[in-house]
């Protein structure tokens, strides 16, 4: 099992940035590719980027592109998102999710049926 955990959601105006984290425990997290997607109410879960194991691919959705910026600590077990440029439509509980990987790639996955586990969310709102 893996568990994560979610934190540095918030209220910010648009224009802001915010950083979210998700630390990670109960396995190797180094085993793991990593994503992010959100869910604003109404709506289904969507992507927002991913990250291989070794943090050497990332992939956005278009919507994010140029804005947001995933990282991963391998020493710390934790993924970032970082989000500037902020927009009312960014508002959304984000979530982290995680996904047992072969290490001799560097594979991201897009496709939230491909993940093993998942944080219970953070929610972000962007006030216009």
């Amino acid at each position: 099992q893996v568990q994560l955990v979610e934190s540095g959601g918030g209220l910010v105006q648009a224009g802001g940035s915010l950083r979210l984290s998700c630390a990670a425990s109960g396995r190797t997290f180094s085993n793991y590719a990593m994503g992010w997607f959100r869910q604003a109410p109404g709506k289904e879960r969507e992507f927002v980027t991913a990250i291989s194991w070794n943090g050497n691919s990332t992939y956005y959705a278009d919507s994010v592109k140029g804005r947001f910026t995933i990282s991963r600590d391998n020493a710390k077990n934790t993924v970032y998102l970082q989000m500037n440029s902020l927009k009312p439509e960014d508002t959304a509980v984000y979530y982290c999710a995680a996904r047992l990987t072969w290490t001799g790639g560097s594979y991201y996955f897009t496709i939230r049926d491909e993940y093993d586990y998942w944080g219970q969310g953070t929610q972000v709102t962007v006030s216009s």
